[in-house]
């Protein structure tokens, strides 16, 4: 079970979770919702696709990308936020700035999505403080760096580790269990070996007891598998997730809903998981 503040979600079947950037630089859509208005109609068109959350982000985590003010974060996030959470719908807020979590928290936002997984000083005690749910990342590095040349002497190892050390720190500041999710960090300061590494044994994760987010939508470790541009790797992208799923993955962030939910209503009809709609 998942508590994410007034929503909770069983995970008796994988969640989607939609991508809604309000960022002009972001790796692949950046800049393409321009106003809050496309914004928030991009968003409302996932959930009729089947987006089960949505996931709001203002500052582009793409490698190499510089870092935006927090003003300027939550000029282009809140007024988002705010527009879909009186449509009563589940949003998360992709942010590691703790004063935007605070004011996205006020404005209804039902979870953090945070790259940094609470490291920010004061983050993980202003998470403690409501009732939000929380994903925790794994980076090795920071945005603008991460890529070059990352190394591990076993990335399986070093991602769990880190990944269970953030669950004890989220848990000992009085965040509950049933509101974590962790992110392996796919492409967050990773090769493609190591990609496919932490995707191949990625139910070595499940076993640290909250659920697994997956996030490879359109990413770069795609494109040198295929050889395909950015816009063409939706087909990619649903084989790598349907692979996560394999393996424990309960909830997978995506831009392409429509074809994810598909994909997943077969692959729930083949499992014996039931035919309808996720």
């Amino acid at each position: 079970m998942l508590c994410c503040g007034k929503f909770t979600f069983t995970l008796d079947r994988p969640l989607i979770m939609g991508i809604v950037n309000v960022t002009p630089d972001s790796f692949s859509d950046g800049g393409r919702l321009k106003n809050v208005r496309q914004a928030v109609d991009h968003a409302l068109h996932l959930v009729e696709q089947g987006a089960d959350i949505l996931d709001v982000g203002g500052e582009s985590t793409r490698p190499g990308a510089e870092a935006v003010s927090e003003a300027d974060e939550l000029k282009r996030v809140l007024p988002v936020v705010e527009a879909l959470q009186k449509e009563g719908l589940v949003i998360s807020v992709d942010t590691r700035k703790p004063g935007v979590m605070r004011e996205v928290i006020h404005a209804g936002a039902a979870m953090i999505n945070d790259v940094m997984a609470l490291r920010e000083p004061g983050a993980v005690e202003l998470v403690a403080d409501s009732d939000l749910a929380v994903c925790l990342m794994h980076m090795k590095g920071e945005p603008r760096t991460m890529q070059s040349n990352p190394a591990y002497s076993d990335v399986l190892s070093e991602v769990r580790d880190f990944l269970a050390g953030r669950i004890n720190a989220c848990e000992q500041a009085g965040i509950a269990k049933n509101r974590l999710v962790i992110d392996p960090g796919f492409g967050f300061g990773k090769t493609l070996e190591h990609n496919l590494a932490l995707l191949r044994h990625l139910n070595r994760l499940t076993d640290l007891g909250v659920p697994v987010l997956a996030g490879m939508s359109r990413k770069s470790m795609l494109g040198t598998l295929t050889g395909k541009p950015v816009e063409q790797r939706e087909h990619a992208g649903i084989a790598a997730h349907l692979a996560a799923v394999l393996r424990g993955a309960a909830i997978l962030r995506v831009h392409d809903v429509e074809a994810m939910r598909d994909a997943l209503m077969v692959w729930q009809a083949i499992e014996g998981a039931g035919t309808s709609e996720p």
